[in-house]
């Protein structure tokens, strides 16, 4: 039976998809306290190690996790913050510190020498020419491990949004390919929130008390207005671009630009990327195909695939949408534990 230590493991997606593969995780590794409540409350068999990837040193792990170099039954998993390697307008400043954790995670693979490597970031990794990737293939190369990788569609496994992913899955043992697409049928938004029995409609600014987070950000009364005059199913701003009083200065005469944002989810399309910032009508396409306020903490977290019992614990809905939005999407990490065990087992 394949093992995992999820390195960056966030709120628990990656571990949550891997266990529904059938991989034992034994821990989950994050510097940021905001996501401990929620990884342990999941992820009950799974210890939690709170610490900065750069402040590890793998002997410590080895004892933590009773831990062997060279086992062949050990998959590491490094999901690395990706905000320095996206190619969406973030800032960089904030998370340059970050973007060289992959440079630590190679310490912990040249010690432990596991069975298997998985990498999940986007595809800015792949592409950029100062990322560390082109040094971390190399690295593997030299130890003898076969690899594939290559930037997929979150939509392809499972997923009901349109997620592009660089993934790289490597084996000491043999060679290892990338999963194929899911046979089923492309998941879309009315899949995953389109069922009222789960999610009742809700105003803007509505806090859910009943645990499940089904709460949506408050709108100023000018977005309210904004979203309103927006037809459903798919509209966006250019419904009001005539509207002195809706029209935003920063879009006159750019109807070809931006459309996305002030935007309304279609209800037969996947959705699009589920940022941090779901929970914001005026940061992307994120706003109901129906009602007039933005997605949900809850719809965004069935967007990623996660499962109506996943508990999101935070202390915010800022930090909730956080957690869900930096989480890798638990249908596809299931794909790729899968792909991993069909290895291990000699069936690819």
């Amino acid at each position: 039976m394949l093992k995992a230590i999820d390195y960056f493991c966030g709120g628990g997606g990656m571990s949550l998809g891997l266990q529904k593969a059938g991989i034992r995780v034994l821990a989950g590794i994050d510097n940021d306290e905001r996501v401990k409540a929620t990884y342990t409350f999941n992820h009950p068999d799974s210890k939690f190690i709170l610490r900065d990837i750069s402040s590890i040193e793998p002997r410590f792990l080895a004892a933590e996790l009773n831990l062997k170099t060279r086992d062949d039954d050990l998959l590491m998993v490094g999901c690395s913050p990706c905000q320095y390697w996206s190619l969406l307008n973030t800032d960089k400043s904030k998370s340059k510190q970050t973007a060289f954790l992959l440079e630590f995670f190679q310490k912990h693979v040249e010690f432990f020498l596991p069975g298997y490597v998985l990498i999940e970031n986007v595809p800015g990794l792949n592409s950029r020419n100062e990322s560390p990737l082109l040094k971390f293939k190399a690295f593997l190369n030299s130890l003898g491990y076969k690899f594939d990788d290559g930037v997929i569609n979150c939509n392809d496994y499972d997923v009901p949004q349109k997620r592009m992913r660089y993934v790289l899955l490597a084996s000491r043992l043999g060679t290892v390919t990338l999963p194929p697409p899911s046979k089923k049928a492309r998941l879309v938004l009315r899949d995953a929130i389109g069922d009222n029995k789960t999610l009742n409609p809700i105003p803007a600014g509505h806090i859910d008390h009943t645990g499940n987070y089904h709460s949506s950000t408050k709108l100023s009364a000018i977005n309210l207005k904004r979203i309103q005059a927006t037809p459903h199913d798919g509209g966006n701003r250019l419904a009001w671009k005539n509207n002195s009083e809706l029209q935003l200065n920063a879009y006159k005469g750019k109807d070809d630009y931006f459309r996305d944002v002030y935007a309304r989810l279609f209800w037969n399309k996947p959705a699009p990327t589920i940022t941090t910032k779901f929970i914001s009508y005026s940061n992307g396409r994120f706003g109901h195909p129906t009602q007039d306020r933005a997605l949900s903490v809850r719809e965004g977290a069935k967007l990623q695939s996660f499962p109506n019992n996943y508990k999101i614990l935070a202390k915010s809905i800022l930090d909730a949408a956080r957690i869900i939005g930096n989480a890798v999407p638990p249908n596809m990490a299931c794909a790729l534990g899968k792909q991993l065990l069909r290895t291990h087992n000699g069936k690819c």
